[in-house]
């Protein structure tokens, strides 16, 4: 390990011990009100990766702790930036998705607590948007939407909330013609299958407004409604219904849709059918009505890009809606305690599949993701998994190391041809995704060691270090002062080969300038740093 002796030797050659490679310029961050807001820089430079943060909240009924999670959350990922230096304007209109579908009042067995997990907590989504408005941004530029079911807002506690936050949150669930135009916002699919143009409910996909995806960690038909499926309730009645069945016109203008689009789909399937597990599965409830939805699916997402996509998995929901595998055959919901989040919704939702018990490679909404350049790894082992902490600690971490929850949907059911699938079940059988069609590749790995530039620096209260190391093995990251006495040990231990990061708070140091370390494998890294009270 690296003594004083070493330190001094080292801060003489600072920097010279192995090649440094800056892999991006950041910015000075902070929980202050400046004239932008932005997402931590760490999650920006890493736009591939899924970061999941444990919470320890005790019963889904626990209002306050599940806001508190929400406030925690939105603190370490939301941040004040100046817009000069890539910040988002203050006046931005904040989009904000959870997801609100229908409750199941349809069915007797309907009661609000027992529905609950059919949508985004409202109590983490209140803590989220208060999380952004301690960075100056006023409650009436948030906007809550969605088209599904406004009759439920009311039980989901959503009205109660958007009055507390001061959030626009109203009954947009007309259809075009009826919808006044303002809050319609029409955006070309110039990739589309199925959509030449798709009307959303504004302000989302509007040019000065930004998107916060907030999905439910649950079970559903086409799968775990996640990220990618949960914006299909950012559009316009009718156009957002892309579960409809195959021979389905969706009862939406003809002209909106490619007038080859079926043809086009059912191609799509026979080439799909013998290589993306259950697609095969006949009948207008099988594989060809996921090749339909997911085809519209993808057109969505193709042209809607959120600044945050976010699975709230304090409690996960299984089953679909009401039904599911509970007593009186009811959903059942389960502590799960993770929040699941990235820049790319599909790397959040394999992530997603994989801790809902599921295996992701089974799925055909990622193969079809990848096909059209969505995602670039279908392997959830393949993809880069950060634990996250509230103090904005970034750790690779296996993904074995977190837990998984089971929980029990309907997808593509092998009930024929002689299968006796139960009707709740796991889609966990292996996969072997060096069979795919696109074969993925492996996770991207430095050849050097990096220790990056402090940031903020100069800084106040806090800064962020950021290292990467070649393989797999065990670091130290300390901070020393001038003289190369040993202030505190930042990080130590094994580390998975890759990048990581680490927060140090200065405390009661007095200004000056400060020393960090990287040790690993025979090899110290030394950077100065500025602290300015």
């Amino acid at each position: 390990m690296l003594n004083r002796r070493a330190f001094l030797k080292s801060v003489a050659v600072t920097g010279t011990a192995v090649a440094f490679t800056p892999r991006r310029a950041f910015s000075s961050f902070a929980r202050t009100t400046t004239t932008g807001f932005g997402i931590h820089p760490f999650i920006e430079a890493h736009p591939d990766a899924v970061f999941i943060m444990k919470t320890s909240v005790d019963a889904k009924t626990n209002a306050a702790a599940i806001k508190e999670a929400g406030l925690s959350f939105g603190r370490s990922v939301f941040l004040g930036r100046d817009v000069a230096d890539g910040g988002i304007a203050m006046s931005t209109k904040i989009a904000v998705k959870p997801n609100l579908t229908c409750r199941g009042k349809w069915d007797t067995r309907y009661t609000v607590e027992r529905s609950m997990g059919v949508q985004t907590d409202v109590n983490f989504t209140e803590g989220v948007i208060e999380s952004m408005k301690e960075l100056g941004l006023p409650g009436s530029q948030f906007y809550i939407r969605e088209v599904n079911c406004p009759e439920d807002f009311i039980d989901g506690g959503y009205v109660g909330m958007a009055a507390r936050t001061g959030a626009d949150l109203r009954d947009l669930s007309a259809q075009v013609g009826v919808l006044p135009s303002e809050y319609v916002q029409w955006k070309d699919v110039p990739q589309g299958v199925w959509f030449v143009r798709i009307p959303y409910l504004w302000p989302v996909n509007a040019p000065d407004s930004w998107l916060v995806n907030i999905a439910k960690f649950k079970t559903h038909s086409m799968g775990l409604t996640l990220c990618a499926k949960n914006i299909q309730g950012t559009l316009a009645a009718n156009y957002q219904e892309h579960c409809t069945v195959y021979s389905s016109t969706m009862n939406i203008n003809a002209a909106d849709v490619h007038a080859d689009a079926k043809a086009v789909i059912m191609t799509n399937y026979n080439r799909h059918a013998s290589v993306i597990p259950r697609w095969d599965r006949p009948g207008s409830n099988g594989g060809i009505w996921m090749e339909t939805w997911a085809s519209r699916c993808l057109d969505n997402n193709s042209v809607t890009h959120a600044g945050l996509n976010i699975i709230e998995g304090i409690y996960g929901h299984d089953g679909n809606f009401i039904d599911g595998p509970g007593a009186d055959g009811v959903a059942v919901d389960h502590l799960s305690n993770v929040i699941i989040f990235g820049k790319n919704q599909f790397s959040v939702d394999i992530i997603g599949h994989y801790l809902g018990g599921h295996e992701p490679g089974n799925f055909g909404l990622f193969h079809l993701a990848r096909e059209r350049g969505m995602v670039t790894e279908l392997n959830p082992r393949a993809i880069p998994v950060y634990d996250w902490k509230a103090d904005a600690t970034a750790t690779l971490t296996p993904l074995e190391n977190f837990p998984r929850t089971a929980l029990l949907g309907n997808y593509l059911r092998r009930d024929y041809n002689g299968g006796t699938e139960a009707a709740w079940h796991l889609v966990n059988e292996p996969y072997d995704y060096g069979t795919s069609a696109v074969a993925d590749r492996s996770p991207v790995t430095p050849e050097v060691l990096v220790l990056a530039q402090n940031f903020p620096n100069p800084f106040n209260a806090s800064t962020i270090f950021q290292f990467t190391i070649p393989r797999a093995g065990d670091v130290r990251l300390q901070v020393h002062n001038a003289l190369g006495e040993e202030i505190q040990v930042v990080a130590e231990g094994w580390h998975g080969a890759g990048a990581h990061m680490a927060v140090w708070r200065a405390g009661a140091l007095a200004s000056g300038v400060y020393f960090y370390s990287l040790w690993y494998d025979g090899h110290t890294v030394t950077r100065r740093m500025l602290l300015i009270k």
